[in-house]
C-alpha cells in the first residue's frame, strides 16, 4: 500500500506539470482530454482536439507497451514497468533540457502514466489504478457506506490514501512547475527511482536454507 500511494503522489505530480505545460491538458486524466477533444471537435478547434486525442493515444501505447513489457519479462515483471516509467520521465525532461522537446515530451509523460498503470497487475488485469482516482472514490464511498452500517471501518481508508496522495502530488507538482518548468519532473524521477529501490527492497526473495542432508 506504501509503494501504491507514492507512485500515485507520482502520478499526481506529472499531471500537475503536464496540465500547467500544456495549458490545460492532461497526460493522465484520460477523461478529461476525451471531454475536451470533444468540446474542441464541437467548437471547431482542431490544434485542441488533435492535442487532446493525441494524448489519449499516447497514453494508450503506455498501456499497451507495458502490458507486453509485463509478458515478455520471465520474473521481477513490477520491477520491469517501474523502470520503464522511470526512463520515459528521463527522456521526456533531457527532450526538454535539450530543446527538443515541442509536443514529444508531454507525448512521452503521457506514455509513462499509461505505463504507470500496469505496475500492479494481478491476474491479467489492474488490481490498482495509479494514475485516475474516479472509481478510487467510488469504492471508497461504498466502503464508507458500508463502516456506517456496521462493516469494517478500515477500507475506506486505502482508498482515501491513494486519492489524498495524488491530490498532494498535484500541489507539489504545480508549485514545482511555476520554479522549474518541465525540469520538476527530476523530482518525480527520483521518486521513480526510491520506488524501484523500494520495491527491490520489498520483494527481495529471503535466502534460502541449506539442503538438509539425506541420511540413508
Amino acid at each position: 500500500m506504501i509503494l501504491a500511494a507514492v507512485l500515485s503522489s507520482a502520478a499526481g505530480f506529472v499531471d500537475a506539470v503536464g496540465f500547467i505545460h500544456l495549458g490545460g491538458y492532461f497526460v493522465s486524466f484520460m477523461s478529461g482530454n476525451s471531454t475536451r477533444g470533444g468540446t474542441a471537435l464541437a467548437e471547431g478547434n482542431w490544434a485542441g482536439f488533435g492535442t487532446a486525442f493525441g494524448l489519449v493515444g499516447a497514453f494508450l501505447v503506455g498501456v499497451v507497451s507495458a502490458s507486453i513489457l509485463r509478458r515478455l519479462v520471465p520474473s521481477r515483471k513490477r520491477m520491469a514497468v517501474l523502470l520503464y516509467v522511470t526512463a520515459a520521465l528521463v527522456c521526456a525532461v533531457v527532450l526538454f533540457d535539450l530543446d527538443l522537446d515541442g509536443w514529444l515530451a508531454p507525448a512521452i509523460m503521457a506514455v509513462a502514466m499509461g505505463a504507470e498503470n500496469l505496475i500492479f497487475e494481478r491476474n491479467g488485469e489492474v488490481s490498482i489504478g495509479l494514475t485516475y482516482m474516479t472509481g478510487t472514490l467510488v469504492k471508497m464511498g461504498q466502503h464508507m457506506a458500508n463502516a456506517l452500517l456496521g462493516g469494517d471501518s478500515r477500507l475506506w481508508r486505502r482508498y482515501a490514501a491513494l486519492w489524498l496522495s495524488l491530490t498532494t502530488g498535484s500541489v507539489i507538482g504545480g508549485i514545482s512547475y511555476l520554479t522549474l518548468n518541465l525540469n520538476a519532473l527530476w523530482i518525480a524521477v527520483g521518486v521513480m527511482a526510491l520506488s524501484v529501490i523500494f520495491n527491490q527492497y520489498v520483494h527481495k526473495s529471503p535466502p534460502r536454507p541449506p539442503a538438509t542432508p539425506v541420511i540413508l
